[in-house]
C-alpha cells in the first residue's frame, strides 16, 4: 500500500469513528419515522437538529419559590401518548428527573420514585413541590412500556429559595395557551408552542377518553380563507411560515371521541410574519 493510500485508508477510519461516537446514547437524534404526517404549505419543517423534550417556563440558572407550576414542551414532531393504549410511531409520554443523570441503559425501563416522576396520561405540566436547596432537573420522554427515547432536555439547574404555604391544587386551572417565544411579530419560519394546563393530550387515533389534540387556525387579517392545521398525532409546537402579513391565531382543544367537541375554551393571539 503506498504511503498516500494509507493516509486516506486512515482518514476513512477516524471518519467512521467519529460517525460512530456522533450516534452514542446521549447523542444520536431520533430516528424519523416512516408515517411522519404531512406538513400543511404554511408550516415549516423543524430547523433544529435534534429532537428534544424541554422546560418552557424554566431555564439553567433559575431561582424559584415552589409550589411552582413547570410546564413542557416537545420538539421536532413528536407527539404526546398516554400509556393506557399503544400509539404510533414518534411518540411517547414526559418523565421528569430529579437529581438524576440521563440512564445509561436506554433499554431499561426507568424506575418509578421521587427522582423519576412518570407524566403517563399525557400531561404538560406539574407542579413541584421541592423544598429549599439546589437541584438539577432534566426532562426526558419514554414510550408505553416507560423505556427512553432519546429525546431529552439540558440539565437545568436551579434555586428553591422557600416553600410557601400556597396550596399546590389551587394553582393549576383548566385551559390551553399560544405561546410565541420570538414574539408577536417575527420572521418565517416562526415557532408556535402550546400548552395545556390540567388536561391530558393523547393522538386522535388512540381514542382514549378525556383526551384531545390540538388544532391551530390562522386567519388572514387582510381577509383570505383561513388555515386549519390538526395536530392529531400529539404535537405540542408548530413553525409556521405563511405569507409575510398579520394573522389572527386560534388555539382549540379537540375532543378525541368527539371531534366536534372542544374540552376547554379557545385561545388566541396575533401574529405579524416578516
Amino acid at each position: 500500500m503506498t504511503p498516500a493510500l494509507q493516509r486516506l485508508t486512515a482518514a476513512a477510519l477516524l471518519t467512521l469513528s467519529g460517525a460512530a461516537l456522533a450516534q452514542s446514547p446521549a447523542t444520536a437524534p431520533a430516528p424519523a419515522p416512516a408515517d411522519a404526517p404531512t406538513l400543511h404549505p404554511w408550516q415549516a419543517p423543524t430547523p433544529r437538529a435534534n429532537s428534544e423534550a424541554y422546560f418552557t417556563n424554566l431555564k439553567d440558572g433559575d431561582v424559584i419559590d415552589t409550589p411552582f407550576v413547570l410546564k413542557f414542551g416537545l420538539s421536532g414532531g413528536w407527539g404526546l401518548a398516554p400509556i393506557a393504549k399503544a400509539a404510533r410511531a414518534k411518540s411517547g409520554h414526559h418523565h421528569l428527573l430529579i437529581n438524576r443523570e440521563l440512564p445509561l441503559n436506554f433499554q431499561q425501563p426507568l424506575p418509578f420514585n421521587e427522582q423519576y416522576i412518570h407524566f403517563g396520561k399525557g400531561q404538560m405540566e406539574h407542579v413541584l413541590t421541592l423544598a429549599p436547596g439546589n437541584y438539577t432537573l432534566r426532562m426526558l420522554l419514554a414510550d408505553q412500556k416507560h423505556l427512553p427515547h432519546f429525546v431529552f432536555s439540558k440539565p437545568v439547574r436551579i434555586t428553591v429559595r422557600q416553600k410557601l404555604g400556597t396550596d399546590p391544587k389551587t394553582l393549576q386551572t383548566k385551559g390551553i395557551q399560544i405561546m410565541l417565544p420570538a414574539g408577536a411579530e417575527a420572521r418565517a419560519p416562526v415557532l408556535v408552542q402550546f400548552h395545556a394546563s390540567g388536561l391530558n393530550v393523547a393522538h386522535a387515533a388512540q381514542q382514549e377518553k378525556d383526551t384531545g389534540h390540538f388544532r391551530l387556525t390562522l386567519t388572514p387579517s387582510g381577509g383570505g380563507a383561513p388555515q386549519v392545521m390538526d395536530f392529531t398525532n400529539g404535537q405540542t409546537e408548530t413553525w409556521l411560515a405563511p405569507p409575510a402579513g398579520g394573522y389572527a391565531l386560534q388555539l382549540d382543544f379537540v375532543d378525541n371521541l368527539n371531534p366536534g367537541n372542544t374540552l376547554a375554551p379557545a385561545a388566541s393571539a396575533p401574529l405579524r410574519v416578516r
